[in-house]
Formats: structure tokens, sequence, C-alpha cells
């Protein structure tokens, strides 16, 4: 019997390529509702009952009122629950979608009916600090420095038309820091899984193309509580090593530059150190669209429905 899927808010750029990936499942019905009435609690409430799994892909407080309605539902006709908002990534009923994180973690989403979607930025920020404070190489308090840049396919279809219109403004051409109050929504999720509870000094970029994203942090060998360069590295290659999550002696290119572009479409991440034994950079490029979000959600349908972790990824 064919996987019943319901998209809710398949008209935005993650919903999308969500149902763009799932669409070459043989096993797998996507549901839908007629645009009339996508907003319709009753109706929603239905397709929700009909449904073995649900990706909310809306904002916040639409996510927690989906959420309430569907626990409204008697308790054999509730959908496991996928959401890609920040409503619910630091709760403690759901299980954070990063199975990379430990084998533990990837057991719990395999387990779990409440799993939230890790965001673009904080995915490459996790995956570069939490093996380090875990392995006692950064202290779990030591303020870090954070620089990403990320497509502006990030900002939703708002920002999609506003950088791909006839007029648009010509600071546009270049790179654009926002959040400049540091008080970013990916924060709280930053410190609660790096395991490392000071926040940074967040610098997210939006640049003059549509999709991709690399997050980088520099250190200092005075930073380190032990080893240097090459023990990360080492560490990064033991920590990751699958064709979802891996580490990359080199992810520039014949001249030297490294783009947050390289990746865009696809659903993976590469995780490189570059530097010398007295300065690196930490870095992890991805898709904000990819690992940074629709990927990372048809990965974790897979684990909790016991699929093959890569079905449909682009990888």
């Amino acid at each position: 019997m064919a996987l019943k899927v319901y998209v809710d808010g398949n008209s935005g750029t993650t919903g999308l390529r969500i149902e763009k990936r799932l669409s070459g499942y043989a096993n797998i019905q996507l549901l839908s509702l007629p645009e009339e009435y996508r907003k319709d609690k009753n109706a929603k409430r239905d397709i929700y009952a009909k449904a073995d799994a649900v990706f909310l892909c809306l904002p916040d407080d639409a996510a927690r009122e989906a959420v309430a309605l569907v626990n409204t539902l008697p308790e054999l006709k509730r959908p496991k629950l996928l959401d890609t908002s920040t409503a619910h990534r630091t709760k403690f009923a759901w299980v954070y979608g990063f199975p990379e994180l430990s084998i533990k973690q990837r057991r719990r989403i395999e387990a779990s009916d409440f799993v939230a979607v890790p965001g673009c930025h904080a995915s490459g920020y996790i995956a570069l600090v939490r093996p380090l404070v875990e392995a006692q190489i950064l202290e779990p308090t030591l303020p870090l420095t954070c620089f990403s840049l990320t497509g502006y396919s990030g900002g939703g279809k708002k920002m999609i038309a506003e950088y791909e219109g006839e007029n648009r403004p010509a600071e546009y051409a270049a790179p654009r820091i926002y959040a400049l109050n540091q008080m970013h929504k990916h924060l709280a999720e930053m410190t609660t899984f790096s395991h490392n509870i000071t926040a940074p000094v967040f610098c997210p970029t939006v640049g003059d193309f549509y999709s991709g994203m690399c997050v980088t942090i520099p250190l200092e060998r005075h930073m380190l509580r032990k080893g240097g360069i090459r023990e990360i590295q080492t560490l990064y290659k033991y920590a990751y090593h699958s064709d979802i999550v891996s580490y990359a002696e080199n992810t520039a290119d014949e001249n030297g530059f490294l783009s947050a572009q390289s990746l865009s479409g696809k659903d993976n991440m590469l995780i490189t150190v570059y530097g010398n034994k007295d300065r690196m950079l930490l870095t992890a490029v991805y898709d904000n669209l990819g690992k940074g979000a629709s990927g990372a959600a048809v990965q974790c349908l897979n684990l909790m429905f016991g699929f093959s972790e890569r079905t449909g990824l682009i990888l």
C-alpha cells in the first residue's frame, strides 16, 4: 500500500522541492487540496486524517495551528509530522532532524512521530561545531564567529520575486548582511544542538544567486583546548563519511575560490578545513534548499518510514 503524504504549504520553495523529490517514489501517494480549501480548517483536518505523514512548510504560527489541529484527531488517525518551520526545533516533544549528530539521534528520528527539520544556517554551524565540543577540542562556552552566505531563495517567495524582478534595487547585486541585531531565529537551535551554549557572533548574508550556502567559522590555535588543524580534519573524517554529509580535503576550485553555489540543486553537504597551524577556516557547503531544508526533510521521512535514507535525494 502506498504511503500517503501531504505537503502543507506546497506553493512555497521548500514545499515545492519536497514534492518534486517525492514525485519519484513509486510507493508514495501525494495528497492535495484545491487552492480554495488550503486554509479551511475542516478541509485540512480531513486531509491530515487521510495522511500517513504531513510536511508543515508554513510560517511558525501556522505550523503551531496545524499541530493543534492534528491533535484534535483520534490518536490512530494522526499522521507523523515533519515541521520545516522554526516553531518546534527546540521543543522537548520534537526530535531534531539531523541524523548525523549521532547514532542515537538517527534512532530517535526513526522512532519519532514529530520531527523538526533543521534551519539552513544552523545545519552547517552545528555540523562544524558539535564534534569539536564533544571531542573537547573546543570549550562548550567558547565565543565563536559564524559567517553564512546563502542564496536568496532562503527568503521565500517574496525575496525571490524581489531579486528576480525587473526593477530590483541596485544594492541587490552585492551581498547583503541581515539580522544585524544578533537576534536571528536560528540561534536557539545553534546553541542547543552544537553543545556550545554561547551564541556565536552571527553574520548571515544573502547573495545574488538562487540557491546554495557556505557556512564558515574562523578559529585561531589559541582557541583550541588541544590538538590543531590535523586533529580537526581527522575528527571530521571520522564523523562525516556518508554521501549525504562527508568530509572533503578540498572543495575550492582550481584557482582557490570556494563557491557557496557549488552544491546548488543537491541534497548533500561537504565539510572542509582550510588554513594552517595558526589560523583555520571550518567550512560547510550545501544547498540552503537541499540539506538546509527540503533534502533534510525528505531524508528524515525516509528514516521515519524505513526507506533507504537516500531515496529521492540528489547527491
